[in-house]
């Protein structure tokens, strides 16, 4: 018995969500994805790359198939399908091909792959994200989906969408891959970390020049591949405040971490990030700046967060990967 996961290749947070949850699950694991196999996984998850499917194509006769003119959305009932695709058509084949052992497919995320994994008969499970996803085609998904994983704490984030199918929602609370493990040593006082491209470059590099200027230790990283790093946790648990973006991943790192934080909504589809955001404001969780902060607000918003205590457990990070498994393999034969 094989239980499938397809892993969104839109930024890392998908992929490290299944990182997080995979090893609970007692069954084999298939995954697929356009993204590279992660470095570190082992052996026994089989990873099989999928075609692009939103590249725009030249054909033999010089002229250029762009997939956006080629009514991917089909008039609204679906988020992307274009007409004429070799990579769209090869990516559905690709699934297909492996999916004849499966007996589940947990789908994170993608509309048309929960459509296309209940059309072939699988117990199918929809991970679903905070945001304004009335949309016709988050509606089917949710509609055909045998059960709905949502990764942040019941009663945090409103989302409407689910509020007719509870019956099949499983709200696991925060999916961290730091559940659990210890913290670094704590580090100097007065020191903060900007994790991600949170804030233009100018933004943070004034911030940066100011707070020291207040006696603050800076550290950036994650804003380009330069400064990029495998593993933030020593650092996410040794600053006295942590800036941070508000996708789900990033703040159930956060809650992981017991972090103080600033949290800065980035534009997402559906508003995702902003509803998360007013969520941690609501449960005084973390400080929200605007979305166009400048380096005088970012200060001033560091120097509060200081002091804060914020009750994380809310978030109920604490045991979420289990709580996802479980979930997934209650639907099991």
């Amino acid at each position: 018995m094989v239980i499938g996961w397809y892993v969104h290749h839109h930024g890392y947070g998908h992929v490290a969500r299944f990182l997080a949850v995979h090893p609970h699950l007692r069954q084999p694991v298939r995954a697929f994805s356009s993204l590279p196999r992660p470095t570190g996984l082992g052996d026994a998850v089989e990873w099989i790359v999928l075609p692009d499917d939103a590249d725009a194509i030249e054909r033999e006769d010089g002229t250029v198939f762009d997939p956006r003119e080629a009514d991917p959305t089909v008039r609204g009932a679906l988020h992307w399908a274009p007409h004429d695709h070799p990579g769209h058509r090869a990516r559905l084949a690709r699934i297909a091909a492996g999916a004849a052992d499966l007996r589940a497919m947990v789908v994170d995320v993608s509309a048309e792959v929960v459509a296309f994994a209940r059309l072939l008969g699988l117990r199918t499970v929809a991970v679903t994200q905070p945001g304004e996803r009335t949309d016709e085609a988050h509606a089917l998904a949710y509609d055909l989906a045998d059960r709905i994983l949502a990764p942040w704490a019941h009663g945090a984030v409103p989302a409407g969408a689910l509020a007719t199918r509870t019956d099949r929602v499983v709200w696991t609370g925060g999916i961290s891959r730091y559940d659990g493990r210890a913290a670094a040593s704590p580090d100097i006082e007065r020191s903060v970390l900007f994790l991600g491209r949170v804030l233009d470059d100018d933004v943070r590099r004034d911030a940066e020049a100011l707070l020291a200027s207040l006696g603050w230790r800076t550290r950036a990283v994650g804003h380009d591949a330069a400064s990029r790093i495998d593993d933030p946790w020593p650092l996410l648990t040794s600053h006295t405040v942590v800036v941070s973006a508000a996708g789900q991943n990033s703040i159930a790192d956060l809650a992981a971490a017991t972090a103080r934080a600033v949290v800065v909504a980035q534009d997402r589809p559906f508003d995702e990030q902003r509803h998360t955001a007013c969520a941690l404001h609501r449960w005084n969780l973390a400080r929200v700046a605007p979305e166009d902060v400048d380096a005088e607000g970012v200060a001033a918003l560091i120097e509060a967060a200081a002091t804060d205590v914020p009750d994380w457990s809310r978030w109920q990070v604490a045991g979420a990967a289990q709580r996802a498994a479980e979930a997934i393999e209650a639907m099991l034969p």
